[in-house]
């Protein structure tokens, strides 16, 4: 039997959870400081700089993997799906919080993190900065999701092509305005569009250089939680209380008329905008949002990154 203990960590899904489970892997870790943490991801390329993690591979390239971590090894495994967890399906506690749980490992509080070293820093800055102008950066994240979505628009997660024009034109003058979607989706007039699909490191990084942020239920908002970077982020059919982050400022959509779901089981609406299951009337997306509340939580943010909410 051999020396060397570890602790194996699987995760699948999209890029979000993964940020977000970057607070899981730190509380393995510190439950079980002796043992090395060996990541399976779907998206490693966020977890490499992580100094609490040893080795991180992708799913599917795991060449020898048993051999090496596992034959003889002592190693514990964490690999439970924490989405059919009774917390997270009756919506009662965060989903970091029901993954710990789901493993038996004591929560601590820890919180996503993203490391970007000086380098990839440097080369996001020496790119994005002399578009700025010398104006402070507002992101809007209007459509999110796999970039190879071919929906221009998923109603139960996206941002309103109406609240998200408006929210731009109240700005436009005092801020560079960025939008970040996906290359179906509608683009806003007078506003610097990225809709290729960038770097995992690109995406987040840019957050760094922002003043303000109004996001969605996608990985932005779990990459600012990363950053301490206050955001305001608005959620219509998902649940700030299981995906959300307490240092955001989450504004719900109008209640929903109805709610009819003939085709659910453990889970209510559909990550991806099913249109059978589109609760709203003919209109309705004009006034999903109270707009002014929209507007005064974005101004609230200072124009300082990593000063949150003045």
């Amino acid at each position: 039997m051999s020396d060397k203990k570890y602790s194996i960590f699987t995760v699948q899904g999209g890029l979000g959870k993964h940020i977000a489970a970057t607070a899981v892997a730190q509380a393995i870790k510190n439950n079980h400081s002796d043992r090395e943490l060996v990541v399976v991801c779907a998206w490693p390329e966020l977890w490499a700089s992580l100094p609490f993690v040893y080795r991180v591979f992708p799913l599917g390239n795991t060449s020898y993997f048993y051999s090496e971590y596992i034959d003889g090894k002592e190693s514990l495994i964490f690999g439970n799906e924490p989405y059919f967890t009774t917390t997270h399906i009756n919506k009662t506690l965060p989903l970091v919080e029901s993954w710990c749980n789901l493993y038996g490992i004591k929560y601590n509080n820890e919180q996503p993190v993203i490391r970007i070293n000086p380098e990839q820093r440097r080369a996001i800055k020496n790119f994005y900065e002399p578009l700025l102008n010398d104006k402070p950066l507002l992101v809007i994240h209007t459509n999110g999701g796999l970039y190879t979505n071919e929906k221009p628009y998923c109603w139960s997660r996206d941002l309103p092509y109406d609240v998200a024009l408006k929210v731009a034109q109240h700005f436009k003058k005092s801020h560079f305005v960025m939008q970040i979607t996906r290359p179906k989706s509608p683009k806003l007039p007078e506003c610097f569009v990225r809709n290729e699909q960038l770097s995992n490191t690109e995406l987040v990084g840019l957050l760094e250089l922002s003043s303000k942020r109004l996001l969605i239920d996608s990985s932005l908002q779990h990459a600012a939680a990363a950053f301490n970077l206050q955001s305001t982020v608005l959620w219509n059919a998902t649940s700030s209380v299981i995906f959300g982050h307490k240092l955001h400022d989450n504004i719900q959509a109008k209640e929903k008329p109805r709610k009819s779901l003939p085709n659910s089981y453990l889970f209510d609406y559909q990550f991806d905008g099913n249109e059978g299951e589109y609760p709203y009337e003919e209109g309705d997306e004009k006034d999903l949002y109270n707009l002014d509340q929209i507007i005064a939580s974005v101004e609230a943010q200072t124009n300082e990154p990593k000063k949150g909410f003045g």
